[in-house]
C-alpha cells in the first residue's frame, strides 16, 4: 500500500520548469526523504502533492484520495510542518495547540506531545518567547496533533542541538513503528541516514536518484553518503546526464 503516489508531476513558473515530469511512490509506514539543493524543486513538489499549488501536468494521490477534490478528508488524516511556518507570535503555546486540536475529529493529546518533545514547560509562554529550537519542536507537535496517518516535515530539526535532534529521531522512529508514514526534507545527511527508508534526489526539478542510502553510495561509487549526495547534486556538466 502507498501513502503517496505521484505520476508525471510537472510544475512551471512562467518559462521556468520547477518540477519536471516527476514520478514516485511513498510506501505506508515508511520514511521517505526528498532531497536536493535549494531551488531543486522540493517545496514545489510538496505543495503540488498537498494541492496548495496547482500542478501543470500529472496526477497525485494521498492515502488513495485526490488532494484537491477530497481536500477535507485528506487534511483530516495528514499533518504538515514547514520550515517557514507562520504563526501569531502573541499567542501562547497551549492556546495555539488547543486551536489546532479543535479543528480535528480525533486529535492526539497536545500535552503528551509537548512532553515528548521536551517543551511542556513552555505551554504558558508566548510563541515569540520561544527559542528557534523550541519553535521548531512546537511546529512538529502541531503537525502531529491531528493524529495523522501521513506527515510532511520540512527541515524538521533545523535549529536543534545534537541531543534534541536525536530525541526527535527517536520519537519519529516510534511513530513509524506505529504505522505513521513520513515525507521529509533535510540537509542533514546523518538525519537522512538515521531515518529514511528511501530517498529521492532532485536536481533542477528532475529526479537524479531514487532508492536507498546504500544504493546511492553503490551507484555513485562513493564510500560515504555525503559524497554520494554531492556527486548527484553537483551542477557541473560532467554530471548532467545522470
Amino acid at each position: 500500500m502507498n501513502a503517496i503516489v505521484v505520476k508525471n508531476l510537472t510544475k512551471k513558473y512562467g518559462t521556468n520548469i520547477a518540477v519536471d515530469n516527476l514520478s514516485f511512490q511513498v510506501k505506508k509506514g515508511k520514511v521517505f526523504g526528498l532531497l536536493g539543493a535549494n531551488g531543486a524543486g522540493k517545496s514545489s513538489t510538496i505543495e503540488c502533492i498537498l494541492g496548495t499549488k496547482k500542478m501543470d501536468a500529472g496526477e497525485v494521490s494521498i492515502l488513495e484520495m485526490n488532494p484537491i477534490k477530497e481536500r477535507t478528508q485528506v487534511f483530516e488524516r495528514v499533518g504538515f510542518q514547514f520550515q517557514e511556518s507562520k504563526y501569531q507570535e502573541l499567542v501562547k503555546v497551549e492556546e495555539l495547540c488547543e486551536m489546532t486540536a479543535s479543528v480535528y475529529k480525533e486529535p492526539q493529546s497536545y500535552e503528551d506531545l509537548l512532553t515528548a518533545f521536551g517543551i511542556a514547560d513552555k505551554k504558558k509562554e508566548y510563541v515569540k518567547e520561544l527559542s528557534g529550537g523550541e519553535r521548531q519542536r512546537l511546529f512538529i507537535v502541531l503537525a502531529l496533533i491531528p493524529n495523522p496517518e501521513l506527515v510532511f516535515l520540512d527541515e524538521l530539526t533545523t535549529g536543534l542541538d545534537a541531543r534534541a535532534r536525536r530525541d526527535v529521531w527517536s520519537i519519529l522512529e516510534k511513530l513509524k513503528k506505529q504505522g505513521l508514514s513520513i515525507l521529509l526534507t533535510s540537509h542533514y545527511m546523518d538525519e537522512i541516514k538515521a531515518l529514511c527508508d528511501e530517498i529521492l534526489i532532485l536536481k533542477k526539478g528532475k529526479m537524479v536518484f531514487h532508492g536507498t542510502v546504500e544504493e546511492a553510495k553503490s551507484e555513485s561509487g562513493k564510500k560515504y553518503f555525503e559524497d554520494a549526495y554531492l556527486w548527484y547534486t553537483d551542477e557541473e556538466d560532467s554530471h548532467e546526464n545522470i
